[in-house]
């Protein structure tokens, strides 16, 4: 009996901590919002259902921020990939300072999210940026590019910043899955005749696809979660305001509890798919 009851009495601590600082304000943000809740108007909050759910699906600032929001989804996941594998690959075969690599590539997901956007924006700044000054040098362009004052540019850099802070998790994710890779599956494979573009093809990337999953799947969460470096970058801004800033600017600008918390159940949702692709990928079995 007390072999039983032992586990739950540990876990207890655990389930009160998530109780009261996950579950709780999970529940009261939903029902926040099946509410009519404006701080302007204190005295008129009501049960109104699914009506702010259906306000949001039917607004047109909801819709630029979910354009803004996958635009800057699929250049990260796309760039992020990319040079996370190019990066462990690089990692992998540097042997004498591959400590050394390693840390400096694990030092842009180490800064805070604000640091990051500061500092790109000295880059891509217009007139002073540093990116300016090099096109300007260079002959590239005759006068300053405005690279944050224009949407789509905006995005773009938005997602370059994003990604420099991404490319870290992903190498470190991609270094380790390639690691754990037993050798003689690869001197098998060779044995039977296979070429480096074979091994590579039909054994490497099937045996990767679970850790790039995992890399790939924090990375989407990231990008749909970005917040500070569009502060950073373009302050509270409808420019390049994405679904996380649109509930932002809901709840603590226009002081809509009950909007905003819908629109955050709608980000939540998004993340909740996310992540049940993520415990998946993390419980996928690979058979060598």
């Amino acid at each position: 009996m007390k072999k039983k009851i032992a586990p739950y009495l540990l876990l207890t601590p655990m389930i009160l901590i998530m109780g009261v600082l996950v579950f709780y304000p999970i529940i009261t943000t939903f029902t926040y919002s099946l509410k009519k809740w404006k701080l302007t108007s204190p005295g008129d909050i009501r049960f109104i259902g699914l009506k702010n759910y259906r306000n949001i699906l039917q607004s047109d600032s909801f819709w630029y921020s979910m354009q803004n929001t996958v635009y800057i989804l699929v250049l990260v996941i796309v760039l992020t990939t990319i040079l996370g594998c190019l990066v462990a690959a690089f990692l992998k075969i540097s042997k004498k300072c591959s400590g050394i690599l390693l840390a400096l590539a694990i030092l842009p997901w180490a800064l805070p999210p604000f640091v990051n956007g500061i500092l790109w924006k000295f880059v891509f700044f217009s007139g002073y940026g540093f990116l300016n000054k090099l096109l300007i040098g260079i002959g590239a362009v005759e006068k300053p590019v405005e690279f944050l004052a224009s949407r789509w540019l905006l995005l773009f850099v938005i997602s370059i910043v994003v990604v420099w802070r991404s490319v870290p998790f992903m190498a470190l994710v991609c270094l380790a899955g390639r690691q754990s890779l037993p050798e003689d599956v690869y001197e098998a494979a060779e044995i039977d005749g296979g070429t480096k573009g074979k091994i590579f093809l039909h054994v490497t990337v099937p045996l990767m696809l679970p850790f790039v999953g995992v890399g790939l799947t924090s990375t989407s969460v990231t990008a749909i979660n970005v917040f500070d470096e569009i502060v950073a970058l373009s302050g509270y801004s409808d420019l390049a305001k994405n679904i996380l800033m649109e509930s932002y600017l809901t709840t603590f600008n226009f002081l809509d509890f009950g909007k905003g918390s819908a629109m955050t159940y709608i980000v939540l949702f998004f993340a909740l798919l996310l992540g049940i692709f993520y415990l998946r990928s993390l419980n996928k079995e690979v058979e060598y």
